[in-house]
């Protein structure tokens, strides 16, 4: 049985109204999207029943981290801030309690292809990268999380390039491993900021990680340096996106591109999806979550 109406059919025995809307969303989508997501949940699969688990299991932690975003958003439209203001509070709430890193991690697994704004940004890099491939030798990704964007590059850019990946969270890291199954790919638990003086890439990907830093434009500074002169990087980040493990709030676009800018990035081509399908000016009065990713050179 395919493995996506699998998904859904779970989801609706357990919320018969938010599987249907999930329902009706997938039903929307072209052939390219569920070839995409067949192909990641059976990955998936295959890495959650070498553990021991079914897929049961990301299924019910998918329905949990959802709960747990509801309940951050209300604190958010209430107060207009995320509920974490520093790394050692989120470390605390969430990298060191291994119940919730456990269902957030997961629970993102399915996310990927089951909530738009997180679609969306992937299809946006994978319909781009092949544009980047020239001149292309050394690969790396920062927060290695599911190992979607990973198995896209390395079909993207070939046998001839070097991959890495470094990632701060050793679960985060096991889960990139096991999805991407035996992927070429040297990974690192560390830091970017330990990474040698003088290491240089040609294509960084950095999905979702500004928001979790205290400091984003540092961060960007270090992929700056990090980054080759002629090279490419995608970076994605969220404006007003509440989760646990959400530090710092962008409002608005204007304010990824400036603090972009502000690191000595240029902009080459950028993506933007709300979560939700309303008008702009609704979303934005609404404070509707919005995903934005997008390709950028050395200024």
């Amino acid at each position: 049985m395919p493995i996506l109406p699998y998904i859904l059919d779970r989801v609706t025995e357990a919320n018969s109204e938010y599987g249907e809307k999930l329902r009706v969303y997938v039903d929307s989508m072209d052939s390219v999207f569920h070839d995409r997501a067949e192909e990641f949940f059976r990955r998936y699969e295959s890495f959650i029943v070498s553990t021991g688990r079914s897929l049961d299991f990301g299924i019910d932690c998918f329905l949990k981290l959802r709960e747990s975003m509801i309940e951050e958003n209300l604190h958010f439209l209430r107060t207009g801030e995320y509920s974490s203001k520093s790394f050692a509070e989120v470390n605390e709430r969430v990298y060191g309690n291994p119940e919730t890193m456990q269902y957030h991690m997961h629970g993102l697994v399915l996310a990927q292809f089951l909530w738009p704004d997180q679609y969306e940004r992937f299809s946006f890099f994978a319909g781009n990268l092949a544009s980047y491939k020239q001149g292309t030798h050394r690969y790396l990704e920062i927060g290695s999380g599911h190992g979607l964007y990973l198995v896209e590059a390395i079909r993207s850019f070939g046998p001839d390039v070097d991959f890495e990946a470094v990632d701060i969270s050793p679960s985060s890291m096991d889960l990139a491993q096991g999805i991407a199954g035996g992927a070429r790919c040297r990974f690192r638990l560390m830091d970017i900021f330990d990474l040698p003086e003088g290491t240089r890439y040609d294509f960084i990907t950095m999905g979702e990680v500004l928001e979790h830093v205290e400091q984003p434009r540092e961060l960007l500074l270090r992929v700056h340096a990090l980054l080759a002169p002629e090279g490419a990087a995608y970076i994605t980040t969220p404006a007003n996106a509440a989760t646990r493990d959400h530090i710092y709030l962008f409002h608005n676009v204007a304010e990824i591109r400036d603090i972009l800018n502000s690191a000595g990035f240029t902009i080459e081509r950028e993506v933007t999806q709300y979560a939700s399908n309303l008008p702009q000016k609704k979303a934005e009065r609404l404070k509707v979550p919005l995903m934005f990713g997008a390709f950028v050179k050395k200024a």
